[in-house]
């Protein structure tokens, strides 16, 4: 049986990864560290990077926190007991580039004791992508490899993450999506997948090692693209659109604050400036229009 230490010493190889992968990519941009320990029990690495040739401002975050659950998400969880484990690696990266995507991804474990003794475990995470500009070959092909990753553990795993990609990345206020989605599950454990723990175990690596092939191939694609101040600017209306997703919905962003999580580290998702433009309508037939009708649920890009 997989142990919360061995989740946690592999999830902090795939930060050290997915930090080197990123720098090969960006060329210029360099991560800082930080290390930090949460009152209650536990701590994390936070790595930042800033002002790189295309990578604005983004993170790889890794924590392993463990203490006593706050009331509000003991309610949330539909138990009593106060003790948890969480571990997880955590990314957003904003470029600078217009033409490049936003990219989130998460992989995590959680377990805690629940009623008469019986143990609660699972993992969860994903991975979404946030184009400022939708791309429909580059859209197919970050689907595609999400695909591929989860075919090789479960056929029926794509459709299912996909979908909740969908539903989970929504901006209900805006009645659109914050991207063009991905993959996103939560709660995964034998009985709701079918599999071995070691094999949910093995997928969630899956998921993390997926992120620097498909990223580092999108940034290669759209980093000598030309751009104009009317792609910036949209590129920050686009910067809003993620603000306020992440904290009006976010669960993970909300899971942090009531645990009192590292704010610095919570809030490492948000980009270095955004524009909220009243009432902003794109012009009949340009590249943004064709962007917000893209912004649908449903879309079936493989």
């Amino acid at each position: 049986m997989i142990t919360k230490e061995q989740i946690a010493e592999a999830y902090q190889e795939i930060q050290d990864e997915i930090c080197a992968g990123l720098e090969r990519a960006d060329g210029k941009g360099k991560f800082r560290e930080e290390l930090w320990e949460r009152d209650g029990g536990g701590g994390g690495r936070t790595r930042i990077i800033q002002n790189g040739s295309f990578l604005e401002k983004g993170g790889v975050n890794f924590s392993a926190v463990h203490g006593k659950l706050p009331d509000a998400i003991k309610k949330a969880f539909g138990v009593s007991t106060d003790d948890f484990f969480a571990t997880g690696v955590s990314i957003v990266i904003h470029p600078d580039h217009p033409w490049i995507p936003i990219i989130h991804m998460n992989i995590r474990y959680f377990e805690m004791t629940g009623e008469a003794g019986r143990e609660l475990r699972w993992f969860g995470g994903g991975i979404d992508l946030t184009p400022h500009y939708v791309i429909k070959e580059d859209a197919q092909f970050f689907h595609s490899a999400l695909k591929d990753t989860c075919d090789r553990f479960k056929l029926d795993f794509y459709t299912k993450f996909k979908k909740w990609a969908d539903d989970y990345f929504f901006i209900k206020h805006r009645n659109e999506t914050r991207g063009i989605g991905g993959i996103f599950y939560d709660r995964l454990n034998p009985e709701s997948t079918g599999l071995d723990w070691e094999s949910i175990f093995e997928f969630s690596k899956a998921v993390g090692r997926t992120f620097v092939p498909v990223y580092s191939e999108l940034i290669s694609r759209n980093k000598d693209k030309t751009y104009n101040d009317i792609h910036k600017d949209w590129q920050y209306q686009r910067r809003s659109r993620y603000v306020e997703f992440n904290l009006v919905y976010d669960a993970g962003t909300k899971f942090g604050l009531e645990t009192n999580g590292r704010i610095e580290s919570i809030l490492m998702s948000l980009p270095p400036q955004a524009n909220w433009t009243y009432d902003f309508k794109p012009d009949t037939g340009s590249e943004e229009e064709n962007t917000l009708n893209l912004l649908k649920k449903g879309i079936n890009w493989v």
